[in-house]
This record gives structure tokens, C-alpha cells and sequence, in this order.
């Protein structure tokens, strides 16, 4: 038996004439009774009565029908299915994102998404340092990266998404608190709730390097690795930190942003994913992801 078999029969069933089931399905009527007797032979029933004025379905070739007809719609279904993973409109997808991005660029993109690419399931893990995330790639653990560069890992490729200013966040009863922007060479006597250092955190070495052009090393004194957790020791006086601007969208009661000079200070926001290429989905979804990119403020 062959789908075909199932596909004459279908056509027969439901014309319940031989004549039009055969312009149905752009084949001879002759052939077409032929299968339908070989059908029956191999299944050792009677599916049909025919007479010469009309065909019907026998109780058994009712029976038959129903689980004909559920078996093609479901070999087409696949066919279908199978055509939109190829062209990257259905498939699971798995994102990883660094703190900053967690709270202003992830729940957009995610809406943008699902209007988007509706076929798509999309699972997030937010707060996750850049070396976390090139180890899930790696480990497959994640397709998809949004992480500050640089990456150096072979294998791994990025594209730059944009580029966020730095700006500081100070508690709210801060001596500086009031300014509209603010020196980091004003902050040679604070200290600093920082990411995670010893190369755990891109946040942490741009930090360094940052106070280094103004003179000084700053005074870490809590590493933290959510950003989340970073504000939250901010707003409770235990320093102040050097942030990427999207870091302002987590609202926290006794914290405050102001912008940091000299002006051009900021850190680049990467997509990255492994393999030399990526495969339809992926390119389905870095397009949403760079529009989505290109409008958060």
C-alpha cells in the first residue's frame, strides 16, 4: 500500500463517482479503478458498491475513510511543517542576555517576536555574563547571545547590534545626584559596586579601563553578577557604578542615573552564536533582533 492508494480512495469516497475523482486527481478512470480493486484485495474488503448509475461507501469503507483522511491531512501537515522549519518560520530558539539588556531590549524583542514569527518558541535567560553565554553556545545550552564584546572564542561569531553611552548610578541622596552629568574623575573617592571581575565580566574591565584614563583604580567594593542585584546595592548607599545606559529602565527606589563624561564613553551590544553560519531561524530572528535593536532608546 502506498499514500497514493489512500489519496484514490479519498478522492472516490468523497466524489462518490469514479468519473470526477479521476479529473480530481488529473489521472485516467480506468488506472483509477484498477487501485482501488487492488486496494481492496490487499486489505480484504470491500470499501465500495458500485452499480452504474451511482457508488457508496460500504459501512467499512465509512470506517476507512475516517482514518484515510486523518492519516493524509497529517502527511500533509508534516510536509507543511516541515517546509516552514526549513525556511525559519517555526523551531524553538533559546536566547541568553546580559544584565543591562534583561530589562529594556529582551521584553521587546521577545514581543517583537511573537508578532513577528508567531511559529517561533522562544525561551530567555536573562542576567548572564558574556563568558556564561559563550559557554552555553558552546554547549549548545543557548542559539543565541546578546552580550558586550569583545569575544575571541573560534567558532563563535558576533554582529554588533549597537552601541549604549556609559552613565552612572548613584544613590539618590548622593553629593552628585543633582548634577546633569557627572566627571568620572569625580569618582576617583567613591567606591564601586562593579560585575564580576577576574575576566568573568566585559562591565568589569571596561570599569578599569574607563578610570584609568581619568587617573585612578577604582575602589571595588562588592562584585556582583546580576545587574539587578548591582542597583539594588547602589540604591542602598553601598557605592555607585559605571552602567550602560539600558541599566536605567530598572527603576529602583533610592537610585538615580545621571550621564557620564567626557561624552562618547559606552560599550557595544553584540549578538553572537556559534557555527560559521547561521541557519534560517537564526537569520529570522537576528532580523527582528537588529530592528528591535536599532529603535530601543
Amino acid at each position: 500500500m502506498e499514500l497514493r492508494h489512500l489519496r484514490y480512495f479519498r478522492a472516490v469516497a468523497e466524489e462518490l463517482h469514479f468519473g470526477r475523482a479521476a479529473d480530481r486527481l488529473h489521472i485516467a478512470q480506468p488506472p483509477l479503478s484498477q487501485q482501488i480493486r487492488q486496494l481492496e484485495r490487499e486489505l480484504g474488503v470491500d470499501l465500495l458498491v458500485r452499480s452504474t448509475r451511482r457508488v457508496d461507501l460500504t459501512p467499512a469503507g465509512e470506517a476507512y475513510l475516517l482514518r484515510a483522511v486523518a492519516i493524509l491531512d497529517a502527511v500533509d501537515d508534516a510536509g507543511r511543517q516541515a517546509q516552514r522549519v526549513a525556511d525559519g518560520s517555526e523551531g524553538r530558539l533559546s536566547i541568553g542576555c546580559v544584565g543591562s539588556a534583561t530589562y529594556s531590549l529582551l521584553p521587546r524583542l521577545v514581543r517583537a517576536l511573537r508578532e513577528a514569527l508567531p511559529g517561533v518558541d522562544v525561551s530567555v535567560r536573562g542576567e548572564m555574563l558574556a563568558p556564561a553565554q559563550i559557554t552555553a553556545l558552546l554547549a549548545g545550552e543557548i542559539d543565541l547571545a546578546l552580550l558586550r564584546p569583545t569575544v575571541e572564542q573560534p567558532g563563535v561569531r558576533t554582529e554588533t547590534l549597537r552601541r549604549d553611552r556609559l552613565i552612572v548610578a548613584l544613590p539618590d541622596s548622593h553629593r552628585l545626584a543633582d548634577r546633569d552629568a557627572v566627571e568620572v574623575g569625580e569618582l576617583r573617592d567613591e567606591e564601586f559596586v562593579a560585575h564580576a571581575g577576574r575576566g568573568r565580566s566585559v562591565m568589569h574591565s571596561l570599569l578599569n579601563a574607563v578610570c584609568a584614563d581619568a587617573g585612578f583604580v577604582p575602589r571595588v567594593r562588592h562584585d556582583v553578577q546580576e545587574t539587578s542585584t548591582l542597583v539594588t546595592l547602589v540604591a542602598a548607599g553601598l557605592g555607585v557604578a559605571i552602567v550602560p545606559e539600558p541599566t536605567a529602565a530598572l527603576d529602583i527606589a533610592g537610585v538615580c542615573y545621571r550621564p557620564l563624561r567626557p561624552a562618547g564613553l559606552g560599550v557595544d551590544l553584540a549578538a553572537a552564536y556559534a557555527g560559521d553560519a547561521a541557519a534560517p531561524l537564526l537569520l529570522n530572528v537576528l532580523s527582528v533582533l537588529h530592528e528591535v535593536a536599532s529603535s530601543v532608546e
